[in-house]
Parts: structure tokens; sequence; C-alpha cells
């Protein structure tokens, strides 16, 4: 029960000082990313030096002991140049390891010696006194899910006596013509229910530049010097109204923290994929997180979603530049946020993580081929962070976060190349005659061969530290009573994590494939576009998984051969990775089945504690979703829908905003064509054959257009 209201009647209403001044810089010019800025408030950092020194110092004394071992494999005699290649690449993937287990070893001290650094202080009776505004970017998303988690935020927080201190903001982006006409429909069935004690705005840009970065940034613009704070959510995340109150107390207590950054927890999945990454999530995130939060102090990052930020530190600090070039290196940004959190901290904003504070959730990809559609945007936008690597005033360890980006997607590459360079060494030692006496005047022979024996006991090495923080996060678990409860106690929780990493080290060789894939694709220039997520837990059709994925078994089936061609041990070695290719159409399949998911579930498996205890804003939201699509009558034409509405309709024409002309390839190409072929259509429906969605949604945002579209069936039957 929310008060609704649409952003232009907002904007007729308010006051002109309410708006930031045109010249806001909320977009930085190229030069000024590699100029020496000075800071906007003085550096700090309260991090501890331990968790440092473990971290970086850990990392790096066990990259060395690894590689000189790695060294003693391959030079039983002098390298060749194949082992130099193998030991290089080696060297690579072992520093990404051995940071990851070091992060969780000071995760796991955090947790136990530094709980209250995590966490924040409890609010008690207090309520914040500025006013925060609470964003939802939304693209093509389901509107009825959208709408719903606004409302159940905004009455949370109502029913918390909070609602005076916060707004909510749905900025759509949306494209689709039949999906905008729904959240128009969505949104005023919420009108309907009205309530004055919390108020949710809704604005559609017609111009969708810059993606969810320009979306925020128009926000900012039009609205953000009305609220010293604001909060991002995405289309599937919630966050509880005691952690909206916490977070709000805690940025305006701190006059010097621009950012506080939420771990949100996947909640409500049901696919067998979706499950084995909400149980990770869970029992293994918050070893993670704590590492990170520990040693970042107030050097943290920033994830794009649940969190506070302060609007003056935003606006002023955090334009983002238009990179030279075409994409997928040039243009704007596409994983703005960690750059977003690094120029603040160069402007002298302290960005904080707390892991413990809860009540943060959001979604996961229900299938491997929703994830890596997602992943191929990501992979491009953390690749683009080479680009700001480079720019100068940057915190270091703003930069080991841009560069943890791009080794999340580096790392697949470089693994599959150790792999195919082992693969050719022993190609070489089986059919090619080696060349012993490499130089003229080489007293000594150079033998290609390797320390079998040191080579296990490297490999069961390295297994250990990939797999140790795994055991960290079950430990960790187990000793909180409610999760304990949650993932079904020790035995339970034991099966599940074992469960858990087949599946994943199954799905890691296909995940490798595909971010190979991927880091080529964008050094050779291909753009990855926006394209809107699926986030159902509805199947994939096997014809679709069998397109993805059909690449991938016969480069599996490829290297087997290969491998068996040299050696049954070879092909012993190359069996780990193997295995994922060779049956990645079936795994992908039954990792995509809700019912395979639900069915482990039913028998205490990969559980999580809010399951069992759904906290009531989820339960809510599910509920108000529901209610909301069976309000829309699902998915309906949006002529038809405004046709059948004469209230909708006459909000959705009272809504439409004017703006100027854009030029070729903006909106008056696709309104002047859409005019065009409304008055060569005979009928509607042959319209709505002709039109592009371009053309629809041109003439859905264009008063005459619209006039015209919805009043053809009487202007046809008058004729």
């Amino acid at each position: 029960m929310v008060s609704v209201t649409s952003t232009a009647r907002f904007e007729r209403r308010r006051p002109p000082h309410l708006a930031l001044p045109a010249e806001s810089p909320m977009a930085m010019p190229v030069q000024e990313l590699y100029s020496r800025p000075q800071p906007m408030v003085p550096y700090r950092s309260d991090a501890p030096v331990w968790p440092r020194l473990l971290v970086f110092g850990g990392a790096a004394a066990m990259t060395v002991l690894f590689v000189r071992e790695m060294y003693a494999v391959l030079s039983v005699a002098r390298l060749t140049p194949i082992e130099t290649v193998m030991l290089a690449l080696f060297s690579v993937n072992i520093a990404w390891i051995s940071f990851a287990f070091a992060v969780a070893v000071a995760g796991v001290l955090a947790l136990v010696f530094c709980r209250a650094r995590l966490d924040l202080p409890q609010r008690g009776n207090r309520l914040p006194l500025g006013r925060t505004a609470i964003l939802i970017p939304a693209y093509n998303e389901d509107p009825a899910r959208v709408f719903a988690a606004a409302a159940a935020t905004a009455e949370a927080l109502a029913n918390a006596g909070a609602a005076r201190a916060f707004d909510i903001f749905v900025l759509s982006d949306t494209t689709n013509p039949d999906v905008w006409i729904a959240e128009e429909a969505a949104y005023r069935a919420l009108q309907d229910r009205g309530n004055p004690r919390a108020r949710i705005f809704y604005r559609r840009r017609t111009r969708n530049v810059e993606r969810k970065a320009g979306n925020v940034a128009d926000w900012c613009r039009r609205f953000g010097a009305a609220y010293p704070y604001f909060v991002v959510l995405d289309a599937d995340s919630l966050m509880e109204p005691d952690t909206l109150i916490r977070l709000a107390l805690d940025i305006e207590a701190r006059p010097g923290v621009g950012l506080i950054q939420t771990v949100p927890m996947v909640v409500n999945r049901n696919t067998l994929f979706a499950r084995v990454q909400q149980f990770a999530g869970r029992v293994y995130g918050p070893v993670m997180s704590a590492g990170l939060a520990i040693w970042a102090g107030d050097d943290g990052n920033y994830w794009g979603h649940n969190a506070i930020i302060r609007t003056a530190a935003f606006t002023g600090a955090a334009g983002l530049p238009h990179l030279p070039g075409r994409p997928p290196f040039g243009g704007h940004v596409l994983s703005h946020d960690f750059v977003e959190a690094a120029l603040m901290r160069r402007a002298g904003w302290s960005i904080r993580l707390v892991p413990l504070v809860g009540g943060s959730y959001e979604e996961s990809p229900p299938s491997l081929i929703d994830l890596a559609a997602r992943d191929r945007r990501w992979c491009q936008g953390n690749l683009q962070h080479a680009r700001i690597l480079p720019a100068r005033g940057l915190a270091w360890p703003s930069r080991v976060h841009l560069l943890t980006g791009i080794m999340s997607y580096v790392a697949s590459p470089v693994w599959l190349m150790f792999l195919l360079a082992g693969l050719l060494l022993a190609l070489q030692a089986r059919f090619i005659r080696p060349e012993y006496f490499t130089e003229e005047f080489q007293l000594f022979p150079t033998w290609p061969v390797i320390d079998s024996e040191r080579a296990i006991g490297l490999f069961v090495a390295t297994m250990a530290i990939l797999f140790l923080p795994k055991f960290f996060g079950l430990f960790v678990a187990l000793a909180d009573r409610t999760v304990r409860r949650g993932i079904g106690g020790p035995l339970r929780g034991a099966l599940s994590l074992l469960v858990e990493s087949l599946i994943a080290a199954l799905l890691a060789p296909v995940m490798m494939a595909i971010q190979s894939a991927a880091v080529l694709d964008i050094l050779i220039g291909r753009d990855a576009g926006w394209n809107p997520q699926r986030r159902d837990d509805g199947s994939v059709p096997l014809v679709e998984i069998a397109k993805r994925h059909v690449n991938h078994t016969l480069f599996g089936v490829l290297l087997g051969a290969s491998a068996w061609a040299v050696s049954p041990q070879v092909f012993a070695w190359l069996t780990p990775a193997l295995a994922g290719l060779v049956v990645a159409v079936p795994l992908s399949a039954v990792t995509a089945r809700a019912d395979v998911g639900l069915a482990l579930r039913r028998v205490g498996l990969l559980t999580i504690p809010e399951e069992f205890e759904q906290p009531e804003i989820l339960r809510r939201a599910a509920r108000l979703a529901g209610e909301l699509d069976a309000r829309l009558g699902g998915q309906v034409e949006a002529i038809a829908r405004l046709a059948a509405d004469p209230a909708l309709l006459a909000f959705h024409r009272a809504c439409l905003v004017p703006d100027p002309p854009h030029g070729r390839g903006g909106i008056d190409e696709p309104l002047v064509l859409g005019l065009a072929r409304l008055r060569s259509a005979s009928s509607i429906e042959q319209a709505l054959t002709w039109l592009s969605p371009r053309e629809k949604l041109a003439l859905l945002a264009d008063p005459e257009g619209l006039d015209r579209l919805v009043l053809l069936p009487h202007a046809k039957a008058a004729e």
C-alpha cells in the first residue's frame, strides 16, 4: 500500500534548486582520467596492517614456492621453449589462486577476531535525518516483479516508521514497447492500491544513453540534489528495511564515507545450477567477502547494486569518461561500478564493504547459458578496465580491484593455454624427434623430460589451495547456529559441499571455454551489445543448449583423442578438464532443470537458511508479484492494452515528455517511418505486422504518433 506518482509530475512541482546544474560533472573528459587530480577530501584508511601483509605477502610467498616447484618439475634438464611457456602460464594462474587462498585465510581470521569491523552499528529506535532515494533501474524486465519489489520495499519501510526517510524510483530503460506499456499498467495498479505513507516514482528514458550508468547519472542530474544519499538495487534484488535504515544512519554519521557496499545473498533459486551458486554464495561467500573487507578497509569496491552512495561524492567524482575508439575497448564504460568506486576513492571518499550487515538479497542466472550471456558483457567491461588502470591518482587498492576483475576473465584463457602447452609438450615427446643439441657448440644435450613424482605432489598441493577455502566456509557456517540448521547440519552440509564441488568441477572447464571464447571475441573487436537477462527458472530448450555447447563437446573430444594418442597417462592428466567439456550438453541441460534442484532440496542438500525462514520482504514481494501478474494478464500487446484501458491510455499520454530532435538514427527516423507505415496500413493488425519494434516504440513515445496509432481502427472504419 503505497503512494505513487510519475517523475514527470514530480519535476513539475519541485523547486528549481533541487536540480543539479547543467554542467554537473557526471561525464568526464578522458584527458582528466590520466591527469593527477587534487582529492576533494583527505585520504584516510583505517585498515589494519596485518591483513594486507597476510594477503599480499602470503600470496607472493606461495606463488614463489609453487613456481620454484614447477621449475623443478620441468627443469630436470634445461628448459625447452615449450616448458618455458608452461612455466610462465603456470606462474600467472598460481598467483591468482594463491591470492584467493590468502584472502580466504584473512577472512577466517577476520570472522574470528574482527567481526565488529565487518558490520554496522545497531540502529535502536533512530531514523536518518536526510532523505534517501532507492533506485531500481530496469531494462526490459518483468514489470510485475520490478514493481512488486518496489511496493514491498515501500511497505516494509512504512511499517518500520521510515516512510518519510525514503523515496523509491523505478528508472526504466525499457526498449520493448509491450514491456513499456506493461510497466505503466503495473504502476497504475500500484496507484489504485494507494497509501500516502510511502512514495514510488516511475520514469522511463526515451534515449538509453550509457545503459545503467547513464540511467543513474540521469537521475542524479534531475533529482539528485533533493537526496543526500541513494541506494541502487538491481531488478532482481531486495533489501530489508532495517538494513536500509542502518546504511543511511551510518553514512550520515561518517561525513568522509562515499559508499557502503553490502554483500547480497542469492535467494529464491530452484534450478540445480542456480542452487549450486546459491549454496556456494551462502557458505563460502562470507569467508571471501570478509577477507576482502578486512584488507581493503576504506579502499573498498562497488558491485553496482545493494549499496548506499553519498550523492555529492558520486556526482562530484564518479563521472565516467568516454574511452576513445570504438567498442569493445572504446566507448562508454560497461562495467561502471569498479571504475566509479576507484574515482570516488581517488577524490578522497572512503569506500566500505560490510559483509555481515545481512538483509541484502539478489537472484542469480538460472542456467549456464544465462550466466554465459551475462558474463560476456561483464567480460568486455572488465577488459575495458585495462585502459583505466594507468589513470593517475588512483589508490593502489583500487588498481588491485580493477586488476582482479580483469584476471577473473583472463585466467580462463591462461588455464586453457597451459593445458594446450602441456599437451603439445607430450605430443612433441611422443611423435617428434627431440632436438637434443639446440645450439651449435652445445656440449651436453637438452633432454625434454619432467619429474613425474614432483608433478603429482604439485598437483595435490594446487588442488588443496583450490578446495581449502570451501572447507573454511563450511567450518564458519557450522559455527553459526542459524546457518548450521539452514544447511541441514554437519552431515548434510558436508554432503552439499561435495555435490557442489563435483558440479563446479564439471562446469569449470566449460566456463573456461566460454570465457576464453569471450576474451578472443573482444580481442578481435566484437561488441557484446546490451541484451535483457533471463531471470525465471523456466527450463532452457534442449535445442538451444545443444547449439550453445556443441563446440565445447567437439573440443573436448578432440582434446581427449589427442591426449589418448600420446599415452593413457596424458589422457588421465587431462581428464578433469575433458570430463566437463565432453558432457557439456547434458550437464547444462540437467543443471538448468528446476525439478532436479528441488529434488535435492527435498532431501536436504544445497539448502540455505533463507529457504526455511524466508524473510518477510521476500514473501511479500513474491505475493505482490503474483497479484500484479494476474492484474496485468500476462504478456499483452501494447496497443491492445492501451485500447482496452482508457485510464491507462490517459496516464500514458500525460507522462509523455517531448524530446528535442536527435538526428538520423535517433527517434526521428523511426517515427517518420512508422507514420508512413500507418498511412499505408489498412488495419491495425497490418500496421502492427509492418512496424518494427523501434518504429512502434517511437510512435508510442510521440503524442501525434500515439493518436494515429490508437485511432487507426476508427479512421479506417470511417473511410
